[in-house]
């Protein structure tokens, strides 16, 4: 088994060979067909997240995450085997050679936010694929259980990798600010997340949204997806353009970039009882006037990836309505270096995905 893994934050990825494992227990072995390359996996492998203010770093180190770490958690497979606890209830009609994708975003699978079923807000031990355990920039990799692999029926892994995070990330997200789904919302960031969002938001029937980006090349590739109009971030009437293209009071903002700038801006914009939805980690601190909190009455919510069932009614949105796939540029895996490389540098429109 090939794979390439973070044996030191902000160093190269290191290819590794060793035994393919044999999956044990409830475990499922699958051979990797696609593998997303995820702006989280920059996280990781830089180590940490900026909180502003002037505070130290949140350090992953610090949150558990060990090294060498295979990253990857956006995974689609072909089942190879079972391990000998898996019962064919289990299974869910899966069977060897059938190609799924793999939900990442695991917990200590007992506490009543897992049994909830909320297992991606699990606070006392999250276990998530490429994250705090192995993951998919491999040719194989094992999954816990069958429960975690969702049957794809057809859809193209390469492109379908993506919604185990960016996928379900939005979705999660719009489900959020549902009820302002008939009138115009803001998105921060046209990269794979902001191209997800717009396709998922005509899917499930909103008027649209106004995309803000600062790059125009990812501005184009929105309107080409179907955006109302575009705004650029760094230009000094973002504000009254967004509430000009809007053409009418503006009750939601999702924020997938999550800067200081982005999440003022995504304040500023709502009207009184909007919500902002933010979802990026690119880092920093909040700079809103707390009395027009109050005042304006805005909700700000976070918003962490999606649960399992979120992911399942995801693919069958899909399906349903025939969503087109966002760009995506298959890279050899032997290129995990430069897909993360050119990721930092903000140099890929859509979504960079490995196939081993």
């Amino acid at each position: 088994m090939k794979s390439f893994q973070v044996v030191d934050f902000n160093a190269p990825l290191k290819e590794v060979d060793q035994p393919t494992p044999q999956p044990s227990g409830t475990q499922v072995l699958i051979k990797v067909k696609a593998a997303g390359v995820c702006h989280s996996d920059l996280h990781i492998w830089e180590g940490g997240y900026d909180l502003g203010h002037g505070r130290k770093p949140l350090s992953l180190k610090d949150r558990g995450v060990s090294l060498p770490r295979t990253m990857g958690h956006e995974t689609v497979g072909e089942i190879v085997a079972f391990g000998p606890d898996v019962k064919d209830a289990d299974k869910g009609g899966l069977k060897a050679g059938d190609v799924a994708l793999a939900y990442p975003w695991l917990g200590c699978g007992k506490c009543p936010t897992c049994l909830g079923g909320d297992e991606n807000m699990c606070a006392i031990k999250p276990n998530a694929l490429g994250v705090y355990c192995d993951g998919g920039y491999a040719d194989h990799m094992t999954v816990p259980h069958p429960k975690y692999l969702l049957n794809l029926k057809g859809l193209d892994p390469v492109t379908a990798a993506p919604y185990a995070c960016s996928g379900v990330t939005t979705y999660s997200a719009l489900k959020k600010v549902e009820k302002d789904l008939d009138t115009p919302i803001v998105i921060f960031g046209a990269g794979g997340l902001g191209l997800m969002a717009l396709s998922l938001l005509k899917a499930m029937g909103g008027k649209g949204a106004i995309v803000v980006d600062i790059d125009a090349r990812k501005r184009e590739a929105a309107e080409a997806a179907g955006a109302l109009a575009t705004v650029d971030g760094k230009a000094p009437d973002a504000l009254e353009q967004l509430i000009k293209k809007a053409g009418q009071p503006i009750r939601a903002a999702i924020d997938l970039v999550g800067n200081a700038q982005t999440s003022q801006l995504g304040f500023d914009c709502l009207t009184k009882g909007g919500k902002l939805v933010i979802v990026g980690l690119f880092g920093g601190g909040a700079t809103w006037a707390l009395p027009l909190i109050p005042i304006k009455a805005v909700t700000i919510q976070g918003s962490y990836v999606g649960n399992l069932r979120e992911t399942q009614e995801l693919l069958d949105l899909v399906r349903e309505k025939k969503i087109p796939a966002i760009p995506v540029t298959p890279m050899p895996l032997a290129k995990a270096n430069e897909a993360l490389t050119n990721l930092q540098k903000g140099q890929l429109v859509g979504r960079a995905v490995l196939t081993p």
